[in-house]
């Protein structure tokens, strides 16, 4: 099945800080705009970071694992990405909330999520 997908951005992931504190640094540490933090129902931290070159989505997210920065691919189909991937070699990790969270051959985490906006940025490369 034909599907579209494209590097989404990067998340940095801080454990157990809260991510208005962590986007106050990671905003100075870039130059980039820090939004307002949110907070989901599930408890869940988020603070986007705006302004990043090439329209790259970047964010700090409150976790409990070990601190990291990971990659997020987006896709029109987030299953069928997820079937190329394991193909070149990736596995799945487990789906939580609406993504992906898969491992490269070479121990990367990263995740596939829903694409948003296939209009902005950069096309998205077809797969067949």
């Amino acid at each position: 099945m034909s599907h579209r997908s494209r590097l989404a951005g990067f998340i940095i992931d801080c454990q157990d800080t809260d991510s208005d504190r962590a986007a106050s640094f990671w905003s100075a540490a870039l130059g980039l705009a820090a939004e307002p933090g949110y907070t989901e129902d599930d408890g869940a931290q988020y603070a986007e970071l705006i302004g990043a070159p090439g329209g790259l989505h970047v964010e700090v997210q409150r976790v409990s694992h070990a601190s990291r920065v990971h990659l997020d691919i987006e896709a029109d189909d987030i299953d069928a990405e997820a079937n190329r991937l394991e193909a070149l070699g990736a596995k799945r990790i487990g789906f939580i909330k609406r993504w992906w969270v898969m491992e490269a051959p070479t121990g990367h985490r990263f995740c596939i999520v829903r694409m948003k906006h296939p209009e902005r940025g950069p096309a998205p490369t077809n797969w067949e």
